[in-house]
């Protein structure tokens, strides 16, 4: 890998290890050995030179998730309900 420095190198978490590359339909994959192996069901997948860096997607939460809603509009609140009146007829259980 010219131009590329591993990333062992940088952080020393673990030894690094061989691991196969297979073809999925028209898809390149790797098999990721049980140690190495990453929470979720999505990673980011980039290339810094010659290295394929992966990342695990990191999970976004409620708060991530309520920080993107936009605020409401005036027509999108509910009109004000008059709690006060009875019902028109007598309602049987």
């Amino acid at each position: 890998m010219e131009g590329c420095v591993p990333y062992s190198s940088l952080i020393k978490t673990s030894t690094p290890r061989e691991a196969r590359l297979f073809r999925n339909n028209k898809s390149q994959a790797v098999r990721i050995p049980v140690d190495f192996e990453l929470p979720g069901k999505s990673v980011l997948i980039h290339k810094d030179g010659d290295c394929l860096i992966i990342e695990p997607l990191a999970h976004k939460g409620l708060s991530a998730a309520l920080a993107n809603l936009q605020p409401l509009l005036p027509e999108d609140y509910f009109p004000e309900i008059n709690t006060t009146s009875q019902p028109l007829s007598e309602i049987e259980l």
